[in-house]
């Protein structure tokens, strides 16, 4: 099961290992002080938080600041640990912190699309790890080398492009059916009518009124 994990995350590294390429780079011209931005993929191991913290405390923010943009990006990550609560109930709490650590969108969507029933649980923590990790390890890598590559890098490879392309193969591998489908619509079109409020508080406003028109749209099928 772990070589299945991570052989389905796989094509979803081609859009990853640029989104770290370009971490490392912003973080390397950047104010932060390199050994910190470096650790921050061990420590946050979230890009799109970790571009934030990076970009408010190279622009002079305060910690806090920093430290609050971080959670509100995170805090999606509410939502998939309690679902995937429903398939570790039995699993050991350090074998659940673990899995807590390297949880990201990517492993969470891929693991989730392979389990789809919570009855159903065997090989799930093998599959879930063999993902997770294989993004662990090519984050590393990838973030790594943007930092010591530094501006060697040239603007005109254009990396920017990985960003939006990482989560539009999480968004499509999330959508299932017609609640999904009203769900990612209402959620997307209110995270991008709130990317003007403070804190990146439109991306969290967007995940809640998406589940809710989820919800919603489910009990109307029904």
């Amino acid at each position: 099961m772990w070589y299945e994990g991570a052989r389905s995350v796989a094509p979803i590294l081609l859009g990853v290992v640029p989104f770290g390429l370009i971490f490392g780079v912003t973080a390397a011209a950047s104010d932060v002080p390199i050994l910190a931005a470096w650790a921050s993929s061990f420590i946050i191991f979230a890009g799109a938080a970790q571009l934030a913290v990076v970009g408010i405390l190279g622009a002079g923010g305060a910690a806090i600041v920093a430290v609050f943009t971080a959670v509100v990006i995170n805090a999606r990550h509410l939502m998939y640990s309690a679902d995937m609560g429903r398939y570790t109930t039995d699993e050991p709490l350090g074998r659940k912190a673990a899995m807590a650590y390297v949880l990201t969108d990517q492993a969470y969507l891929v693991t989730s699309h392979r389990f789809p029933d919570p009855a159903s649980t065997e090989g799930f923590t093998s599959f879930y790890f063999g993902s997770a990790v294989t993004l662990w390890l090519s984050w590393q890598v990838a973030t790594t080398t943007g930092i010591l590559l530094g501006t060697a890098i040239p603007s005109s490879w254009s990396l920017e492009f990985a960003i939006p392309l990482t989560f539009l193969a999480l968004l499509i591998l999330a959508i299932k059916d017609k609640p999904g489908l009203v769900a990612a619509a209402v959620g997307g079109g209110i995270a991008l009518a709130g990317v003007g409020l403070p804190y990146n508080l439109g991306l969290l406003v967007g995940a809640l009124t998406g589940i809710a028109a989820g919800v919603v749209a489910e009990r109307a099928i029904k």
